[in-house]
């Protein structure tokens, strides 16, 4: 009798799944279903000899996504509509159906909400004995919390903060003149050897960071910027945002010398006319980088991990994480640093893997957002990513 075989059938969502249909007829051609949320994918594949279409092995005959790969039921999930599922579900025509369970909290992470100081987070701790280093996770331009990467960070042995800086209750409504004195207080409380992960605006911020507290030790910046940028202002439409002239960041009260943005032509009429905008276009570097707005990396006490993409149409994350790279290079740092670029990727690739990459347009104030990138190129990049991280903050942070 034909049935369908997930391992492991229960584990942290950053864990890729073999999947695999035994006992079919060989040659016999079935269709393959995942479904998570409100989202769903599927894939036709042909039986082999010996009657086995394996996940791991076999690319689909057709289908939602192409070649072979594991996951790729997951991340080429598209919305349906319809009523979601309790759990992820992998069903096969004429066969049956299994239930996942993809953990967002791993077994044993103990989650405790941080208001104590100013801060705003939740952390996230092992539950086996230490010592565990000390993450601190931020997030980008759309605020608030990630406690998502927190949370599986700690399923590799990290005590990790999600920590928010603007955008919900108990911080600043926007991202404009955020002091960096505010995040002292998150760095003390993890100890003297603190990692960061920022994505985006968030990775920006990690470098800031990393160049002003020396208990930083590594940082890890994806599709971020080596470039301090303008603020994300007040108001509910985009152009509001960009005309307002600010700051991000201030340090010792003073606010922190910022690359402009651009309003082009282009962009104005992708807003009018509702077009998808490649935000991208707000930020000319076609003369160059002011020398002022350069975040001094090279003062960073610990290793520097920069993770780009290469069609990243949000915002030009390859050349501004090369300012870094370059910086880095040209001081001779000490300390282990890389700068990965992603060709094909989009913006999307920070964060845990495995999730559905396939809205390469998303929401944004009054207007949407074309992120770039393929899904496939972007969800390949994001595993990658989420895999060297994880691996560099070990290697930096348990020394």
């Amino acid at each position: 009798m034909a049935e369908i075989l997930v391992d492991p059938i229960g584990a942290p969502l950053d864990t890729a799944l073999d999947v695999r249909v035994e006992g079919l007829e060989p040659d016999r051609v079935v269709t393959v279903r995942a479904r998570e949320g409100d989202r769903a994918a599927e894939a036709v594949f042909r039986a082999d000899e010996r009657g086995v279409v394996d996940l791991t092995r076999h690319a689909p005959v057709s289908g939602d996504y192409s070649g072979v790969d594991p996951m790729g039921l997951f991340w080429s999930m598209a919305p349906t509509g319809a009523e979601p599922p309790g759990t992820a579900v992998v069903e096969v025509d004429g066969v049956g159906r299994v239930e996942v369970e993809r953990l967002t909290v791993p077994t044993g992470v103990k989650r405790t909400e941080v208001r104590e100081d100013g801060l705003v987070g939740v952390l996230f701790e092992p539950g086996d004995e230490g010592p565990h280093p000390g993450v601190v996770v931020l997030g980008g331009s759309g605020g608030g919390l990630h406690e998502l990467d927190a949370a599986l960070l700690a399923g590799h042995g990290f005590t990790a903060l999600a920590l928010a800086y603007f955008g919900v209750e108990g911080v600043p409504a926007d991202l404009v003149e955020i002091p960096l004195e505010h995040f002292a207080p998150a760095l003390d409380l993890l100890g003297d050897r603190v990692g960061l992960v920022g994505g985006s605006c968030g990775g920006e911020l990690a470098l800031l960071l990393g160049a002003t507290f020396p208990q930083v030790k590594a940082v890890v910046s994806v599709v971020g910027s080596g470039v301090v940028t303008q603020c994300v202002g007040p108001g509910h439409r985009l152009l509001q945002k960009l005309v307002h002239e600010a700051a991000s960041w201030t340090l010792a009260g003073r606010p922190l010398p910022y690359l402009p943005y651009s309003v082009p032509a282009e962009l104005r009429a992708a807003v009018v006319d509702g077009e998808p905008v490649p935000l991208g276009l707000a930020f000319d570097l076609t003369d160059g980088v002011p020398e002022d707005t350069e975040i001094p990396v090279e003062r960073i006490n610990g290793g520097v991990l920069l993770l780009s993409a290469g069609d990243d149409r949000s915002w030009p994350s390859a050349e501004l994480g090369e300012v870094a790279h370059r910086r880095l290079k040209a001081h001779s740092h000490p300390f282990r640093y890389e700068h990965v670029v992603y060709p094909g990727a989009g913006h999307l690739i920070a964060g845990p893997p495995h999730r559905s990459t396939a809205d390469v347009v998303v929401p944004g104030p009054g207007v949407r957002f074309l992120t770039g990138g393929t899904p496939a190129a972007t969800a390949a990049a994001r595993a990658d990513a989420w895999r060297r991280t994880v691996e560099f903050l070990s290697d930096q942070l348990r020394a």
